[in-house]
């Protein structure tokens, strides 16, 4: 065994979004199923994860199409009432967002498409800058310069403070940083227990390789890796659909071991990658997030990760 085999590598120490950006934390709130009007709770639930230290939250225009939201930009409506209502909050948070998928339309990040999209979002969001905004997903017919030179403006405007992308390959991440004046600061992939791709496709060692962070959207894998989870329409997803059941029988395992849940073990595996991810979380429910931000206090050495990625892939490692 190294000497080093038992030492703990959950990274729970903030995050800089680029060498003069602004510090988050390990966890972010993701708002993808924030469709409630409910102005008082939903300003109360976004306090909540601001007092836990979770001040990156993570929205795009097209949130609010599903979850029982009322359509197109819902989730960022939603969350500009509670700004409107609640300015003191607006100055605590790390506010994303994301655009580039034009219902119904599927991408479009041309200049015009982009602009328009960033100032409805301004506009929904009732501010007048967004902290880090991200392409949702590559538009393959819109070359890399075009969109280089609109991100450029919307930070030389004010309206943008720093860029990323979401969903990208490495490929389609290097071409876009090498018409960027300014970096891209964020990559935003699936990765959970379940989903290991970014560790096997290249997105995470370019994030070694550059000081990209990645945000790590699905760490419980959708609710497979919980006991339910509701999808939209009110369908429940059933415990480990997909999932090995041996993975399921490991992180049950750590989890009995370190005394918190099965979900505070899968979000500590995603902080565990030394690139430190940051996990985004959906829950929202108050009570959901202090059980996950329990996933900071998990000790997970070599032995426990690499046993999680043999559960995953069914294989043993080489």
């Amino acid at each position: 065994m190294n000497s080093d085999a038992r030492a703990g590598l959950v990274r729970t120490t903030p995050r800089r979004l680029g060498p003069d950006g602004p510090d988050v934390g390990p966890l972010a709130l993701g708002l993808w199923r924030f469709t409630s009007s409910d102005i008082g709770a939903n300003g109360a639930f976004v306090e909540a994860g601001l007092d836990l230290g979770i001040n990156l939250v993570d929205l795009a225009d097209v949130y609010g199409m599903d979850w029982g939201g009322t359509g197109f930009g819902a989730c960022e409506a939603n969350l500009g009432a509670v700004l409107d209502a609640r300015p003191e909050l607006r100055e605590r948070m790390v506010l994303a967002t994301k655009g580039g998928i034009v219902p119904p339309l599927p991408y479009d990040s041309g200049a015009a498409a982009l602009q328009e999209a960033c100032d409805a979002s301004l506009q929904r969001l009732r501010t007048d800058r967004i902290d880090l905004y991200q392409i949702h997903r590559p538009d393959m017919f819109t070359h890399p310069a075009e969109l280089a030179d609109t991100l450029d403006g919307l930070i030389a405007s004010g309206r943008v403070g720093a860029v990323g992308v979401s969903n990208y390959t490495p490929a389609q991440t290097r071409a876009l940083a090498a018409h960027l004046d300014h970096p891209l600061v964020s990559t935003q992939p699936e990765f959970s227990a379940a989903c290991l791709d970014p560790m096997r496709d290249g997105t995470l060692d370019l994030c070694s390789e550059t000081g990209i962070v990645p945000l790590a959207w699905s760490p419980l894998a959708g609710g497979r890796l919980m006991r339910q989870s509701p999808l939209a329409g009110g369908r429940l997803v059933s415990e480990g659909e997909g999932v090995r059941p041996e993975l399921l029988e490991t992180l049950d395992r750590l989890a009995e071991r370190e005394g918190v849940n099965r979900a505070a073990v899968c979000v500590a595996f995603v902080l565990a990658h030394p690139t430190a991810p940051v996990a985004i979380v959906g829950t929202q429910k108050p009570e959901r997030l202090v059980s996950l931000q329990a996933a900071l206090g998990v000790h997970l050495d070599r032995n426990d990760v690499y046993d999680v990625i043999e559960a995953s892939e069914g294989q043993p490692l080489p």
